[in-house]
């Protein structure tokens, strides 16, 4: 019993409460002039993953309004350890970032500041990312392969005006060098991008679990972003599979698990998803300034399992790398 949304809408309606529903194309109308909210409630990000079977890439530009974040981290997930990390966050930023209103349209994002450069391109949907800082530079070219992501807009039942509008672009496949000092990284035929893009006002305390994996079944372009935890997602869960260029929506997940590196158990109510992830590595982040205080269990491995589209048919998953995660912030 989903909404979908088919045609242009505002992420609020004239009383500042969010039109709740979800889209495959980025069609709803953000204004930030029309939130509803002290300023510094307001939350928007960038986040960009990068990644392979062995390695993975991460660029963030967001902010909490009171809180901000410029973050660069490249890690080697097979070996598990870290191998460039730089987070320089910034203090009372509030909208100085100019992040964009749409994840679709043509733009730039530019932080120069401080030693720290970071440049964020989307030029029709061919997303191009640019990093330099303390020995490290980057250059990402990332390309869809399907037409469609996944939009969502939804509201608190708590919080009236408080609402979480993402847009998440999985299957994007990705080249990318890297030079850290001297030595050299490519990311390059088995690679795929992310972004995570989000605009809202949340409650001060949340907690949510998230999965998302690109990869091929067999010579076909298959993905998957999972998710559960957070608002009222009965008009809009962040939940559905992409395979053969279409998307194919689901209901509402669990994700399960004994402990962070024992297997995550991922399912839904309809007995269209059971997938396991085998995790090898746990990047673990933790933010804490005024306050924020994050922290956030982002489990690399792969999964394993069955899933079904929109018209029944059963595809075997074997391999895909991806990740789950597990976020409690206060912010």
């Amino acid at each position: 019993m989903q909404k979908r949304i088919t045609g242009t809408i505002p992420v609020l309606n004239e009383n500042s409460v969010p039109n709740p529903g979800w889209a495959s194309k980025g069609i709803f109308n953000y204004h930030r002039k029309s939130i509803k909210a002290l300023p510094w409630r307001i939350k928007e990000w960038d986040w960009y993953q990068v990644s392979d079977d062995k390695r993975a890439l991460q660029f963030t530009l967001g902010h909490a309004s009171y809180a901000g974040q410029v973050g660069i981290m490249l890690f080697d997930f097979e070996k598990g350890e870290n191998i460039f990390v730089k987070d320089k966050i910034l203090v009372l930023p509030f909208n100085s970032l100019k992040l964009e209103a749409n994840a679709e349209e043509n733009g730039v994002i530019e932080y120069n500041k401080g030693g720290m450069y970071m440049r964020f391109e989307n030029k029709d949907s061919v997303r191009t990312l640019n990093a330099k800082c303390d020995g490290f530079e980057a250059i990402v070219t990332l390309t869809p392969q399907t037409e469609h992501s996944l939009v969502v807009n939804v509201p608190f039942t708590e919080h009236p005006n408080a609402f979480y509008y993402n847009h998440k672009i999985s299957c994007l496949k990705a080249f990318a060098k890297v030079k850290v000092g001297d030595t050299e990284y490519t990311f390059d035929e088995d690679a795929w991008g992310l972004l995570d893009w989000g605009r809202g006002v949340w409650p001060f305390h949340n907690e949510w679990y998230w999965s998302s994996a690109s990869g091929y079944l067999g010579d076909e372009v298959f993905g998957f972003n999972l998710g559960c935890g957070f608002g009222d997602t009965s008009n809009a869960t962040e939940n559905c599979l992409f395979y053969k260029g279409q998307i194919h929506k689901l209901g509402t997940m669990k994700i399960e698990y004994d402990s962070y590196m024992a297997p995550w158990h991922l399912y839904d109510d309809e007995g269209r998803v059971d997938l396991t992830l085998t995790p090898v590595y746990d990047r673990e982040t933790k933010t804490k300034l005024l306050w924020v205080d994050n922290n956030t269990h982002q489990m690399f491995g792969t999964f394993a399992g069955k899933v079904v589209l929109d018209d029944g048919t059963k595809l075997k998953v074997d391999g895909i790398t991806g990740f789950a995660e597990h976020a409690v912030n206060n912010w």
